[in-house]
């Protein structure tokens, strides 16, 4: 949205799971057709609170399908949190609408079935999120794929690199999301404290950039200058 806001872009739909006072403001901003919540509660009290708007109220994960797929936008941009990214993500691409994807879920989860399809309705995948996207970045004009001699996905290391073994058995949830260098959600903060979030990540990368696993190094650094 800061994006839509700074270039000017039109915002046809927005979605959510819940958070009713934060999507009213969203859609007295930007005033889009469509809106959904996952939430069926949340989202009949949205609509009451936004009837003196043009804005049509959606409810349930139909609601964010439609929103994807339906709705006039060229580009759906996907962040919704974990494997629920899934089925928008299908939705839109058989809509063919570009996907900008900044939830990793949907190609851990079923990369085969999205890139698939993505290839079948001729629909662009582009990673917005921060170490595929820099990847991706850095990858335009290359020849072919069979230039790319191998791809480096960088990681913190989060907030237990450097501990010992038996450092570890006494860490609490609490030390997990102390992340040194970013300020994310508690899933991924989570997943970055036990280095999951690379191994994610490494998949995300073999289907976003059709490499062999082989071809994938993940370095820990530390300083967080290089985004991969």
């Amino acid at each position: 949205l800061d994006v839509a806001r700074a270039r000017g872009y039109k915002v046809e739909a927005l979605a959510a799971f819940s958070d009713v006072k934060k999507i009213e403001e969203q859609i007295r901003e930007f005033k889009p057709e469509y809106a959904a919540l996952v939430d069926e509660a949340a989202a009949k009290d949205l609509k009451e609170r936004v009837k003196d708007t043009s804005t049509k109220v959606l409810s349930g994960m139909e609601g964010v399908k439609f929103c994807g797929a339906e709705a006039k936008g060229e580009i759906t941009l996907n962040s919704v949190v974990g494997m629920a990214g899934l089925g928008p993500t299908v939705e839109a691409i058989k809509a063919k609408k570009t996907i900008a994807l900044a939830n990793k879920e949907t190609l851990v989860a079923g990369g085969l079935l999205v890139t698939t399809e993505a290839k079948a309705k001729g629909v662009d995948i582009l990673p917005v999120d921060s170490e595929h996207s820099a990847i991706f970045q850095c990858l335009q004009g290359q020849p072919t794929n069979k230039a790319l001699k191998r791809i480096i996905l960088t990681a913190s290391g989060g907030p237990f690199f450097g501990k010992t073994r038996e450092e570890l058995e006494k860490v609490t949830v609490a030390d997990a999301l102390r992340h040194p260098n970013w300020s994310m959600g508690q899933k991924i903060t989570i997943d970055s404290a036990t280095m999951m979030n690379k191994g994610l990540e490494l998949i995300e990368a073999v289907w976003l950039f059709d490499v062999h696993p082989s071809k994938i190094e993940i370095v820990v650094h530390r300083e967080s200058i290089i985004h991969s």
